[in-house]
């Protein structure tokens, strides 16, 4: 398993993105989030559906992912928000040890 992962997320607006994007950091869960407005299309209940997005790139370590989903599951608007983690195979040593040094240590 890999020690270093990318999560992502997708939020409805600007204000629930930052909300969840400022927890992460100040419970030190995460090092660095990025946020994107996106585009997305999927189907829910049985409908088509077309939303714009904010796309969360969480860059963390793979052991705090339970600690993650808590917290977002916690305070996400969406029923079922996207959460998935991405492991990262290879990195910038000193970018993976600043991940590591801006995190929580279980």
């Amino acid at each position: 398993m890999s020690s270093f992962c990318l999560i992502t997320t997708t939020c409805p607006d600007e204000q629930s993105a930052k909300v969840i994007s400022h927890l992460l950091l100040e419970e030190k869960l995460a090092a660095c989030i990025q946020m994107q407005t996106i585009q997305s299309f999927y189907h829910w209940e049985g409908k088509m559906c077309e939303s714009r997005e904010q796309l969360l790139l969480i860059k963390t370590r793979s052991l705090l992912f339970t600690k993650i989903e808590a917290l977002i599951l916690k305070h996400h608007p969406y029923i079922t928000p996207q959460l998935i983690q991405i492991p990262i195979e290879q990195g910038f040593e000193a970018y993976l040890n600043w991940i590591t040094e801006e995190t929580t240590s279980l």
